[in-house]
């Protein structure tokens, strides 16, 4: 997860096609969106890249690495 600060919030969402056929990325891009959504981040550039793990991982386990991986990034507490 790559981050700058901005002026507003702008999200990029990177899935790669060893997460799995288009039905499965369109999924882990929903839940990622769904997520970002809810934790109404501050105002940045934010690029997110889902690993190939994102595949089986269910909402909660989604919503706790994204969470990690923001704080570990600085740009939530």
């Amino acid at each position: 997860m790559k981050w700058l600060p901005a002026a507003e919030l702008r999200v990029g969402i990177v899935v790669s096609k060893k997460v799995g056929k288009a039905v499965v990325r369109n999924k882990v891009k929903r839940r990622l969106r769904e997520i970002l959504r809810r934790l109404h981040l501050p105002q940045a550039h934010l690029l997110v890249v889902a690993s190939p793990e994102a595949r089986e991982a269910d909402f909660a386990e989604l919503f706790r690495d994204v969470v990690r991986a923001l704080r570990k990034s600085g740009l939530v507490q």
